[in-house]
C-alpha cells in the first residue's frame, strides 16, 4: 500500500526552486503543475516582497498563495493582492534601529511595507541600487515613522551569520531575525513572524496538519518552516543549518531538486 501524499507542499524559492541565474525551469514548472492536479495545495513560501511576485505568478499560472516577507504577508496570485499584513510597529522598529546602531555603526537600514519600501541614503551601496528596486530615500526620522513588513539592516562586509547572532542578542524580544542571502543583510519580522507561523495559520484554515505538508527550502529564513512541517528538504546548495535540520536531501536547485522529489510523490 503506498504512502499517502501530502495534502500541501511548500517551497522557498530563490536558491530553491529559482536557479542561479534567476529563472525557474521548465521541469520544474511542470513538477509544480503536478501538485495542484493531485488535489494538493501549493504555497510559495519566501523572504520576497509582494512587488517581486510577478513573473512567479506567471510562472505557475496564477494559481495559489503565497507566503511573502518571510510571513509577514500572505498575497493571492490569482489576483496579485495582498490578503494579510502581519506588521512591525513604528515605536519597535526605532528602537531596534537604536539598539543596532549602537552594536555596528556600519548597519545601515530599509524599511519593507506590502508595497514598496524605504531606506535611508547609506543603504543604496555597491551593486544594489535600492531606488531601482521601488524604493525610496529618507531620512532617519522618516524611516522609523510608520508600521512596516520588514526591517533591513546592510553590512558591506560582516557575516551574515555572526551579524544574525549579535543582532539576536540585541533586539531579538523585539523582532524575529533572520537572514537569506550569503551576505551581510538582515531581515527582521514582527516578533513571532516566521514562514512557519504564516504557515501554520494557512494550515489551520485549510485543515491541514503539519504531518500533511512537505516542505523546501535553503537559507536560515527556511528553518522554522523546515522544522515545523511533517517532511522536509533541503537542496544540496543549502546553508549547513539547514541541512543539519531536513528530513531529507535533494539535488541543487541548478538542478532542480525540489522537482525531483514532486516527480517522485506526485508521479
Amino acid at each position: 500500500m503506498s504512502a499517502p501524499k501530502p495534502r500541501l507542499i511548500a517551497t522557498d524559492l530563490d536558491g530553491t526552486i529559482v536557479r542561479s541565474d534567476g529563472t525557474i525551469s521548465d521541469r520544474t514548472v511542470a513538477a509544480l503543475a503536478r501538485v495542484e492536479r493531485a488535489g494538493a495545495m501549493l504555497v510559495m513560501v519566501t523572504g520576497r516582497p509582494p512587488r517581486w511576485m510577478t513573473e512567479i505568478a506567471a510562472a505557475v499560472d496564477h494559481h495559489g498563495v503565497a507566503i511573502c516577507a518571510n510571513g509577514a504577508v500572505v498575497y493571492d496570485l490569482h489576483t496579485e493582492s495582498v490578503l494579510r499584513a502581519r506588521m512591525i510597529e513604528p515605536d519597535v522598529i526605532a528602537e531596534a534601529v537604536e539598539r543596532l546602531r549602537a552594536v555596528d555603526a556600519e548597519l545601515r537600514f530599509a524599511v519593507e511595507y506590502p508595497t514598496g519600501f524605504v531606506f535611508e541614503a547609506r543603504y543604496n551601496l555597491g551593486r544594489w541600487d535600492a531606488e531601482a528596486l521601488g524604493g525610496r530615500p529618507v531620512d532617519g526620522e522618516t524611516l522609523v515613522s510608520r508600521s512596516g513588513t520588514k526591517l533591513l539592516a546592510f553590512h558591506p562586509s560582516a557575516d551574515p551569520d555572526a551579524l544574525a547572532e549579535k543582532a539576536e542578542k540585541a533586539v531579538g524580544e523585539l523582532v524575529t531575525v533572520t537572514h537569506s542571502s550569503g551576505r551581510g543583510l538582515l531581515e527582521m519580522s514582527a516578533q513571532g513572524v516566521t514562514k512557519a507561523s504564516a504557515l501554520a495559520e494557512l494550515c489551520a484554515e485549510h485543515r491541514i496538519t503539519a504531518a500533511d505538508v512537505v516542505a523546501f527550502g535553503d537559507m536560515p529564513n527556511d528553518l522554522p518552516m523546515l522544522t515545523w512541517a511533517g517532511t522536509s528538504y533541503g537542496v544540496a546548495n543549502a546553508h549547513p543549518l539547514v541541512l543539519a535540520a531536513v528530513t531529507g536531501t535533494t539535488s541543487r536547485n541548478d538542478d532542480d531538486g525540489v522537482a525531483q522529489v514532486l516527480e517522485r510523490l506526485f508521479p
